[in-house]
């Protein structure tokens, strides 16, 4: 009974703890978009080679670190709080996102480019009405594998004084609270399917938004 009843009794704490938790997992994700979408595109057009080598050695790199670790890194650095935990989140967001954006890029026929070229479309054009909207299943897997990551890490991230639900687990940890580990773990898990299932339903709109353009084209 206890187990239900904490949901009432601690009903604010969680809803605040999942909000923060929300705004930070939210603000590293679109930060890796911002960076990494772009990056996957540019590394598709280009014929350096080597800075494509390079782009994907840094961030497999960062992905690698364990998260405990790259948090201890982050502390000499630019201190405790929120900021070093989005950072942390941010460099960890960055390898799954580019590396589906340059699949999904690298995935089009050429043909398909050839003949959008041929039709007299620019290169904006043809990145914005043809590239774009057929690498869209590629994005969207990225960015919703990379969301799941980062909110499971972002528990971690009170480690450093981030806050979020991850405070409150940790602190029914140390006072063996059963209950309040139970009810910070379910809002955990809770947040991560409905980000999920709410990025599924974009991705399957975009996907139908292309299909019936390409349709009716």
């Amino acid at each position: 009974m206890d187990y239900i009843k904490i949901f009432a009794t601690r009903g604010s704490d969680l809803w605040s703890a999942m909000i923060e938790h929300l705004i930070i997992s939210g603000t590293a994700l679109i930060l890796g978009i911002i960076v990494a979408v772009p990056l996957g595109i540019y590394l598709v057009k280009t014929k350096n080679t080597w800075l494509r080598s390079i782009a994907f050695s840094i961030t497999n790199i960062f992905q690698t670190i364990p998260s405990l670790a790259l948090l201890a890194i982050l502390i000499p650095l630019i201190g405790i709080g929120k900021f070093p935990a989005i950072i942390a989140l941010f460099l960890y967001s960055l390898l799954p996102i580019l590396r589906n954006t340059y699949s999904g890029f690298k995935s089009i026929d050429e043909s398909i480019i050839e003949a959008a070229r041929g039709m007299g479309y620019d290169g904006k054009q043809r990145l914005f009405r043809i590239e774009l909207p057929l690498a869209i299943p590629y994005l969207m897997s990225g960015i919703r594998l990379t969301t799941i990551y980062i909110i499971s890490w972002a528990t971690l991230a009170t480690l450093i004084g981030a806050g979020g639900l991850g405070e409150l687990i940790y602190g029914g940890l140390s006072v063996y609270d059963k209950p309040l580990i139970f009810a910070s773990s379910i809002t955990t898990m809770i947040l991560a399917i409905v980000i999920d299932f709410l990025l599924g339903a974009l991705e399957k709109f975009l996907t139908k938004q292309t299909t019936s353009r390409e349709q009716s084209a």
